[in-house]
């Protein structure tokens, strides 16, 4: 298998996870350092690992690197596009050239890796592919207009290539996994433009990156069409849904400040914005937030047993019914 952004964050949490389970993996990053260090860690789970540096906005490049990791470890079955960069900012404090970055790293991306992958997998009629979408992507987030955008872009396309697939009765299957706000250094990475020298962190609930990264192990080995991660997640696509014009007042007054530290020396000295270069550090899986994580989701329990959420769905439903009857 192949995971991009496998350097760091979800990516390399999730290849650790792959290589436990008995996958050879592939990392595909920019940075040099981050690479060997990950394929270092993926190594001591037991696996074949190969890597090779590569910028996903540049499709030749990535064409190039799932050539050479194929060259090692054979064909590619599954594809998992994970890479992503953010600029934090109100709209016209964030720089054009951020903004466009943001798009071609985090959507274009995702398109180019998704390409990549189906120019191999249609011709064998097998594989699959996982885009990683964001809680975002269900319900955009002020500071992260471009962001937010790219992921919508991710999610849509999404659905769109699915369809596609359908129709050509391909057995290659495709889909996507949301993640919450999640502790990894992606927010020490991000660009800020944040007031007031603010800069960026996750809003709560924080989850581990180890949850998403079960997630996605989900996701390609159960081929789940879409997968919501923590129940924070849920719930912001559907009050999306249900209350969109409070969701807009409750955003707009708290969102801006849950998005933003001042004044922490701690998380600025762990600052390292890669946005427009890679890191000249092997970056870990977490983030500096690790007093504040929580290290399990029942949403995500539930959501690998369907079974057991449809026995407590009908034992609510039995609940309700003698309670309205004796009535």
């Amino acid at each position: 298998m192949v995971i991009t952004g496998g350097s760091s964050g979800i990516g390399r949490c999730t290849a650790a996870l792959f290589a436990r389970r008995g996958w050879d993996v592939g990392l595909i990053a920019r940075g040099r350092n981050g690479l060997e260090s990950a394929q270092e860690e993926v190594r001591q789970g037991g696996a074949r690992t190969a890597i090779a540096e590569a910028d996903v906005s540049d499709s030749a490049a990535l064409e190039q690197a799932a050539t050479a990791i194929e060259a090692e470890l054979g064909p590619i079955d599954a594809w998992v596009n994970c890479a992503g960069v953010s600029s934090y900012g109100r709209f016209m404090d964030v720089p054009e050239e951020d903004y466009e970055r943001v798009t071609r790293v985090t959507y274009l991306g995702v398109v180019n890796g998704t390409r990549v992958a189906l120019k191999r997998m249609l011709p064998r009629n097998r594989g699959n592919i996982v885009n990683v979408g964001s809680a975002v992507a269900l319900r955009a987030v002020p500071m992260q207009s471009a962001y937010s955008a790219a992921k919508h872009a991710v999610a849509g396309f999404t659905e769109a290539l699915r369809a596609e697939l359908v129709e050509a009765r391909s057995a290659v299957q495709l889909g996507i996994v949301h993640p919450p706000s999640t502790n990894t250094p992606f927010f020490s990475h991000a660009a800020s433009h944040l007031p007031e020298g603010g800069v960026p962190r996750p809003p709560p609930p924080i989850y581990a990156p180890e949850i998403t990264a079960d997630a996605i192990h989900l996701a390609v080995t159960q081929n789940r069409r879409s997968v919501q991660v923590g129940g924070q997640t849920a719930m912001f696509g559907v009050a999306n849904t249900v209350m969109p014009g409070a969701l807009d007042w409750l955003l707009g007054h708290l969102g801006t400040t849950a998005t933003q530290v001042t004044n922490s020396e701690r998380i600025a000295a762990q600052r390292d914005e890669t946005l427009h270069r890679p890191s000249l550090r092997a970056s870990p899986v977490h983030g500096p937030f690790g007093g504040e994580t929580l290290g399990h989701s029942v949403q995500m329990a539930l959501s690998r047993n369907p079974t057991l959420c449809v026995g407590l769905g009908v034992a609510a439903l039995a609940f309700l019914t003698s309670r309205l009857t004796r009535r």
